[in-house]
Order: structure tokens, then sequence, then C-alpha cells
């Protein structure tokens, strides 16, 4: 696997983490903030943000940003952390990410209805990912990108699918990986995995290969559910 694709299944373990803006009000001083976010077909980390936020304010004054993620592990300098270097920017369609940021956040729907709510995504500039004491990676945007496909645009139908017809198999995925099967909801598929939730966990499954279209998806589903059963 290389450095790049590491990284990117580092952010897709996460749903949240600190952004930082260049402060408009304090002249130029970094603005720290918690922001939850999903990534979309290109891997940038997207948020929804308050017209009224500091930090929107922030990225519309200077679209220079930060996103850092890390495992919260009690002796920090040995854990695991990323810092994703990126350029802001207001999603002018965001009906391709909308239903995406739902099935992870649905009590985005509520911050959607009011209105002045919108989506900026978090373009890469620079990524630094750090796997633990002196394991310090500088990784570039094409790197970090994820391979050509198809597999987005059929992401909410196969998840729909699952939902509807394979409930049984994601309840095997679930007992076979986090030892949980508690009403398994699959959230998001990628070319690097799956996130499911159950138990009001959102559980992450990585696929052994980058997956780049549905037919593929189907044949990694399809292994899990044998090494599963075989287990």
């Amino acid at each position: 696997m290389t450095e790049g694709a590491e990284a990117r299944r580092y952010v897709r373990r996460h749903q949240a983490g600190v952004l930082a803006t260049l402060s408009e009000r304090l002249a130029g001083y970094p603005f720290g903030s918690i922001a939850p976010f999903v990534l979309d077909a290109a891997a940038r980390p997207v948020i929804l943000v308050s017209r009224l936020a500091e930090h929107t304010r922030n990225m519309e004054a200077d679209a220079r940003a930060s996103l850092f993620v890390h495992d919260g592990t009690p002796d920090v300098q040995t854990g695991a952390r990323l810092t994703l270097v990126a350029d802001a920017e207001r999603l002018s369609d965001a009906q391709a990410i909308r239903a995406r940021y739902l099935r992870y956040f649905p009590e985005g729907a509520r911050l959607l209805a009011l209105g002045d709510f919108s989506f900026f995504a978090l373009s890469p500039v620079f990524v630094r990912h750090i796997g633990g004491f002196g394991a310090i990676r500088s990784i570039s945007p094409q790197s970090y990108a994820p391979p050509a496909g198809t597999l987005a645009a059929a992401e909410d139908e196969i998840v729909a699918h699952m939902n509807a017809d394979h409930t049984a198999a994601l309840r095997l995925y679930c007992m076979h990986v986090h030892r949980t099967a508690a009403d398994p909801e699959m959230i998001g598929i990628d070319c690097d995995g799956f996130d499911v939730r159950a138990g009001g966990r959102v559980l992450r499954f990585d696929f052994e290969a980058p997956v780049t279209n549905p037919g593929k998806a189907r044949e990694a589903l399809a292994r899990l559910s044998e090494q599963a059963r075989g287990a």
C-alpha cells in the first residue's frame, strides 16, 4: 500500500477533526474549531457550516485552512495523527455530497432546513501523516487522491441495495470484524472500504485493495462474506 493510500484510509476512519482557519477578526491568528466531516468522491473532507460561524467568515476571507485528526490515545506523542493542509471552497452544487453527509450525520437535516448552512470542501495541498513515534510521512495531494473509477456514482444505489436486501450479510460483517451485530446499516462505500452504523457506532471495514467500480465492490463484499462464514 502506498503512503498516500495509507493516509487516505486513516482519514476515512474518522468523522471529526480540528479545523484551523485564519481569523479575519483577529488579523490572521489561527482559529481552531471542531468540525464533523465526510469525504467526497475525491477524498476531500467536506464540512457543513453556518453562515454566521467564525470559521465560515474566515474561510470566505482566506481559503487557507487545515484539518487535524487523531486517535485520541492517552499518549498523544506516540499515537497516530494527520494534518491535511487545504484550500477551502464553498460547494455551489452540493447534491452529490448531501445524501452521503446525511447518512453519516442525520442531524444535519435539521441544520440544512434552517437555510443558512452550506457545505465547504477542503482540497488538499499537503498532507502530514504520523503513524506513531518517528513514523512521519509527507504526502502530496496526487499521492493522497483516490484512483479514478465509477464507484462513487453508484454509492447511493449500493447502500440502498445492501440495506434492503443484505442485512444478514451486514450482521455477518459486523460480527466477524467488530464483534457486534446490533441493527447494522450501511452508510457509505468507497474505493478503500465501507462504513456501517451499528449499536450507535460507525464501524469501518477496509478492502484488501482499492475498488474502483460496482462490480469490484460486489466481489470484495462477497469475499468478506466468505471469510466471515469460514471463521
